[in-house]
């Protein structure tokens, strides 16, 4: 599903003579299966949210690869990221990314613009999501109009309006309260088991971790340990 092999990733900081390099990720090699809940946790700093946009190809890797379906995905150009990105990944962010000038359920339909699906179609569907995210009557709010759990739920049924195998979640409960945040994560255990979508999940909140199937621990841009199958 997931493979990354060797994977470097340092940022450059200074005039172009006198660039000084900041390495960040360093010697990465993770397997992910399919059907997998994986969390990434690390104190801030750490590497997370660089791996994630490595995985997401939001950043090209220094040195190393990344294989995703099958895929080798490092060198893909710009136009082949987002063509993979929309058939193959979903996202879910801590700020929720939901454009504010859009109501919810043109931020929920965007994807399905993107790939040119018919309006008739894209109405049963996202017509469809909302229910599963328990929204239904709420398409014609604006992302100011709702509260923090119904913006989530909101990107969270954009993330899930193309049906992608994988969903990189980043801190996806760091803006929720507790009930929101445990309404959430029974939502993602819920996709995992029905569904078989394969979660990432980056974290720095234990209880968030501890639905992972496993939980991968960077610490200064290198995996220090690998836990299966654990509880909290």
């Amino acid at each position: 599903m997931i493979e990354v092999h060797q994977l470097h990733h340092s940022f450059y900081v200074g005039k172009k003579n006198k660039r000084q390099e900041v390495p960040v990720l360093r010697n990465i090699n993770v397997k992910i299966l399919e059907g997998e809940i994986v969390s990434v946790v690390g104190k801030s700093g750490s590497g997370k949210s660089t791996l994630l946009n490595l995985l997401s190809g939001y950043i090209k890797p220094t040195e190393g690869t990344v294989n995703i379906q099958g895929e080798q995905v490092s060198d893909y150009t710009e136009e082949q990221w987002a063509d993979f990105r929309l058939e193959n990944l979903g996202f879910i962010f801590q700020s929720f990314q939901l454009i504010p000038s859009m109501d919810a359920y043109q931020n929920v339909e965007l994807p399905l613009v993107m790939k040119g699906v018919p309006e008739n179609k894209r109405r049963e569907q996202v017509q469809e999501i909302f229910k599963r995210v328990n929204l239904d009557g709420f398409e014609a709010h604006y992302p100011s109009e709702l509260s923090g759990g119904q913006q989530q739920r909101v990107s969270v049924a954009r993330a899930l309006i193309v049906n992608p195998p994988i969903i990189l979640a980043d801190e996806p409960t760091g803006s929720l309260d507790k009930e929101t945040e445990e309404e959430l994560l029974s939502f993602i255990r819920q996709l995992n088991q029905e569904e078989n979508i394969t979660f990432v999940i980056i974290t720095h909140d234990e209880e968030v971790a501890a639905i992972a199937d496993r939980k991968i621990h960077l610490d200064d841009g290198k995996v220090t340990v690998e836990e299966e199958n654990y509880e909290v």
